[in-house]
Formats: C-alpha cells, sequence, structure tokens
C-alpha cells in the first residue's frame, strides 16, 4: 500500500516497500529511498517515465538499502527525484512537484526532491538521496532538515542508476542530528574517528553569496563556532567562483552525455525546461576543455586537502539562498543554479564530506550552513554534529 502522502513525495508508477529485519540498532524505524536505488525484481524509475519502460526488473537490491533493511528499518516507498536526477530544483513534469513543507509555494529542491520532502514534513524517520552537484545539499536547505553528502566512494554505488561517476555520492536526510549519526553507523564503514579542532570560516563563500544570505546565517556562525576554541577566516577559491562552478559543470556534463546520450539517441524521451537543454548542451562540450578541467579539478582537491588537513572543517552557506517559488522561470532558476554551483561544487570536486545543517531561515524560510570535512572524516562529522546540535 502507498503510505498516506499528501506532499506528492512518493512514487505510485513503480511503489515497493520492505520490512526491516525483526532486530537491529535502526528496529522500528521508517525510511524512504530516492527512485535512482534498484529493489530486486522492481523497476527503477529515475524520474522519468521512458526510462521506467526501457529497463527490466533490477537483479539486485542496492547495497544501502540491503544495510538499512538488515539494521531492522523498514523502506515505505520510493520518492520522487528530477528526470534522470539531472536537475536542482524538484519540478518533474512527468510526476509533479513534491511540496516543500517548510516553505509553502516554493521549490523543493533536487534531485532528491521525494526524500527531502518525506523527511520534512514527517512522513518518515531519515530518507536515501544522491547527491551528485547538491541533490541532497541543496533540498536539505531549501526544506529545513539535515543532509549529508558523503566522502566520494565511501557508500557503495552499487544499484544506484549512474549520472556522473566521478561525482556520484549516496546521502541522507534526517530531522535530527543523532537519526542522522545512527543512519551513518550502518552506511559508513567503521574507521578511525575524526575529531575535529580547527573550524576555517570561508570569508569567500560568505562574500559571494551576499549580505543578506550572510546576515542570516550569521547566528548559525556564531553557534557553530562557539564549540571550536580553534578558528579562523578562509580563502578557498584559487580562481573566481563562478570558474570553479563551471570546471564542475564540465566535467558532470561529459560524463552525463557519456552514460545517457546513447539512451536519449535510441528512445527520444521528452524532458521538461532546462533539464532538456542542459542534455542538449552536453553535446557540444569540447574534449580539450575537458581534459584542461580534469587537471584543475586535481589542483582542486590538493588545494582543499592542504587547507584542512587532518582535522578542520570548513564552515560555509549551503545555498546563495532560500528556496525560489514554484513556477519561477527556466532562465531565473538557471542563474540561481549557477550561484548554488559555486558553493556545491567545493566538495564535490574535491570528493569530501560536507553536512547541511538547518540552522537559519531567511523571510520565514529554511537556509543552510554547511560543514565540509576531509576526505574520510564522515562519521566523526556525524559525531561531531550529533554531540553539538542535538
Amino acid at each position: 500500500m502507498i503510505p498516506d502522502d499528501p506532499l506528492n513525495a512518493f512514487c505510485r508508477h513503480n511503489h515497493v516497500a520492505l520490512k526491516g529485519a525483526v532486530s537491529g540498532p535502526l528496529r522500528g524505524l521508517s525510511f524512504a529511498a530516492k527512485d535512482v536505488f534498484d529493489v530486486a525484481g522492481q523497476r527503477t524509475g529515475n524520474g522519468h517515465p521512458v526510462w521506467l519502460e526501457t529497463h527490466p526488473p533490477a537483479n539486485k537490491t542496492a547495497s544501502a538499502i540491503e544495510w538499512l533493511l538488515a539494521a531492522g528499518a523498514n523502506m515505505v516507498g520510493k520518492t520522487h527525484t528530477d528526470e534522470m536526477a539531472y536537475s536542482l530544483n524538484g519540478e518533474n513534469v512527468h510526476y509533479g512537484t513534491p511540496v516543500n513543507p517548510k516553505a509553502l509555494g516554493r521549490i523543493p529542491g533536487g534531485s532528491s526532491s521525494g526524500s527531502a520532502a518525506a523527511v520534512s514534513g514527517g512522513l518518515v524517520d531519515f530518507a536515501l538521496g544522491t547527491d551528485c552537484g547538491g541533490s541532497v545539499r541543496l533540498p536539505a536547505s531549501y526544506c529545513g532538515i539535515f543532509g549529508l553528502r558523503t566522502t566520494h566512494g565511501l557508500v557503495p554505488t552499487d544499484g544506484i542508476v549512474e549520472l556522473a561517476a566521478s561525482f556520484d555520492t549516496v546521502g541522507w536526510f534526517a530531522r535530527s542530528a543523532d537519526m542522522m549519526r545512527r543512519v551513518g553507523e550502518i552506511l559508513i564503514p567503521a574507521a578511525i574517528r575524526f575529531v575535529p579542532r580547527r573550524l576555517l570560516i570561508a570569508e569567500d563563500a560568505f562574500a559571494f553569496v551576499g549580505q543578506e544570505v550572510a546576515n542570516a546565517v550569521a547566528p548559525a556562525v556564531k553557534k557553530v563556532a562557539s564549540a571550536f576554541g580553534n578558528q579562523h577566516p578562509a580563502t578557498v577559491y584559487t580562481d573566481d567562483p563562478a570558474a570553479w562552478a563551471q570546471m564542475f559543470r564540465v566535467l558532470q556534463g561529459d560524463e552525463i552525455r557519456r552514460r545517457h546520450g546513447g539512451w536519449i539517441d535510441a528512445h527520444n524521451p521528452t524532458f521538461g525546461p532546462g533539464i532538456a537543454e542542459r542534455f542538449r548542451w552536453t553535446r557540444t562540450i569540447d574534449q580539450d576543455e575537458v581534459e584542461r578541467m580534469r587537471s584543475r579539478r586535481e589542483g582542486v582537491s590538493r588545494h582543499m586537502q592542504a587547507l584542512l588537513g587532518d582535522d578542520a572543517v570548513l564552515c560555509l552557506p549551503t545555498a546563495p539562498g532560500i528556496a525560489p517559488r514554484l513556477a519561477t522561470p527556466a532562465s531565473e532558476l538557471d542563474v540561481f543554479r549557477g550561484r548554488a554551483f559555486a558553493l556545491l561544487c567545493i566538495a564535490g570536486l574535491s570528493r569530501l564530506p560536507q553536512i547541511s545543517l538547518p540552522l537559519a531561515t531567511l523571510e520565514g524560510c529554511p537556509l543552510g550552513l554547511s560543514l565540509i570535512g576531509p576526505h574520510g572524516s564522515d562519521r566523526g562529522l556525524l559525531d561531531w554534529v550529533a554531540a553539538n546540535f542535538a
């Protein structure tokens, strides 16, 4: 049975529910999974009816889902995603737009839109998403919940529809820091625990978003900083923020074309505004530029590694503003998308974990503040957040 869903968060076209183990650390908790995760014997929709029609049922359930079920959590359904997960908005022309419970009349953010809405609206205890370019972090900010992008490669992505493999990560949402930590103990391999000792405040990132947003998150920054005796201003960008965003777009777009171009040519699916244009744009990417950007990406990664060391976290705004209103013209959304990428690409290019904290508001709408940790610091980052924001 499809769960009660006043938010249009859940898929009706390929609904599936699975009971968890009778015992385990997550026993009795409910979760949902973005409709890019495979479930054995079921079709994965990937946000598009033609994808659903042209792909057979999965042979195996994604590891992330299997591990949560084995820990006792119950999967109550699959959640809506943007078409092919290639958007940050959450508006799907085929299946509708999930309601943003914390900012009515505004988009929920994508592409993990349904998962964010289901958690924000209290329909589940936590939900799985994927984050390639910001698809967990941005909807977490828009919907006023916690959201984690994990270190690239740390949580297995088997059984998940690929968008851009060198950026794709598993992530999740919850309403509390402790729930984020509990899920992390299941999905993140045990490792030496990271203990943050230095807070770096990304002055150039705060300058980039403008004074209104910076002022709105200032009390949250102060709250985070109060937990550190050692804090410093930091400069993140080695170039114009827009140049970092363009680097990300080119590298991601090239991978998306390689992954999905053949299927699009074979089936000629209809895409909604913005997404159709982006898929066409991927065909124009110059391969010499791709090679240059790959080299630059490694430079960004080395820069971030040197900046964070093994004991620092970087504090920055999650988004350049609150969720845009529903039916905002595609051209305006594209401008906002570009500005969002300038913030979101930092962790993506450098393959680092980032958690968005629901600590601020602007105009009565949620606005996230983020922490980026060193490579593999995910468990320690979640522990620290749970200890300080219970």
